[in-house]
């Protein structure tokens, strides 16, 4: 039987809890309310620091492995119960920008599902940092390309965590080529089924059970925008994916499930180490107007926003995250 999907009650429903009674604070929420000061900024590594810390990894990377851990912290952010018992699916959510949305949705007092595909110690990871902020999490090892598997994730998140409000599609499969006329089919074909199509079967299979105020939420690329000489069939559909947040977000507008897209710039996950070579690790971030690299955590609030009340009249919109990355750059 499937289960049922958890809905908020209205506040003036008779079935409410009284005025008096408030939703068990997570520990983020209780360490929010006890800041008396704005959080001071993080100084993070530039582009002129990776150098220091480049490092070639097998693919997939670990971030188990990656000498510069990924900015994680979340030192700087202030939870306010924005997403409070609701249900999210994130997709390639073992490490990198994936984790970092999961840990901020669950600080939010969201419960997630992690789905990922070969690192088993990096999801256990993000399961236990879930975990650490009192919700709940299942590790969901599928692979997006295969229809049916993305249809038994959803069915098994409903089934465990009691229903789905929020899709993130942000699984990706990247692997830079110095020349274009060598990019091996197999190469393209996985870049292809994993970063559209990956996304397309996983909307199909969630929209059913989404709901009013629901939403999906895709990671796109500013490369989609610019495109990059290295990377010329990732940079092919992460401008798909813009286009599909575009017509899924018309689509879906009647039902009010709002469907948005962060565009993040160069961010610093396992995929660096993993896929890019050397000289661009070591200068990695070189080419934004901050001058760095992005950290996980700092791309994390727009997915918050954008799956949260806050972000209740975006829909169709390309979120760009970039550290100033344009696309009309040159």
């Amino acid at each position: 039987m499937a289960a049922k999907k958890a809905t908020p009650q209205p506040e003036s429903s008779e079935s409410s809890k009284p005025a008096t009674q408030k939703p068990t604070a997570t520990p983020a929420a209780k360490s929010a309310a006890n800041a008396t000061e704005a959080p001071k900024p993080v100084k993070r590594p530039t582009a002129k620091d990776m150098k220091e810390h480049a490092q070639k990894l097998p693919y997939p990377a670990k971030q188990a492995d990656m000498k510069l851990q990924p900015g994680m912290s979340f030192s700087t952010y202030r939870a306010a119960a924005k997403l409070q018992d609701k249900i999210a699916l994130v997709t390639g959510a073992d490490s990198g920008i994936g984790r970092a949305v999961a840990v901020a949705f669950a600080m939010e007092g969201a419960h997630v599902a992690v789905l990922f595909n070969e690192n088993v110690v990096d999801a256990e990871e993000t399961k236990r940092l879930v975990e650490a902020q009192g919700r709940r999490c299942i590790l969901l090892q599928s692979d997006v390309r295969d229809p049916e598997q993305c249809k038994q994730a959803v069915r098994r998140t409903r089934a465990e965590l009691g229903g789905l409000n929020i899709l993130v599609n942000n699984a990706a499969f990247q692997m830079s080529q110095e020349k274009f006329e060598d990019i091996p089919e197999e190469q393209i074909r996985r870049t292809f089924d994993t970063n559209i199509l990956g996304y397309i079967w996983m909307a199909q299979a969630a929209i059913p059970h989404l709901q009013e105020n629901d939403c999906i939420i895709n990671t796109g690329s500013i490369v989609g925008l610019t495109g990059i000489p290295i990377l010329v069939d990732y940079a092919c559909t992460k401008s798909a994916i813009h286009a599909l947040t575009k017509s899924l977000a018309t689509y879906l507008g009647e039902k009010g499930i709002r469907v948005n897209c962060v565009v993040p710039g160069p961010v610093w996950t396992p995929n660096i180490p993993g896929t890019m070579p050397r000289e661009e690790i070591e200068k990695f971030g070189y080419e934004v107007a901050l001058a760095r690299p992005g950290q996980p955590e700092e791309l994390a609030p727009a997915y918050v926003l954008l799956a949260s009340q806050d972000g209740s009249f975006m829909t169709g919109s390309l979120v760009h995250v970039t550290g100033g990355k344009m696309s009309s750059d040159q």
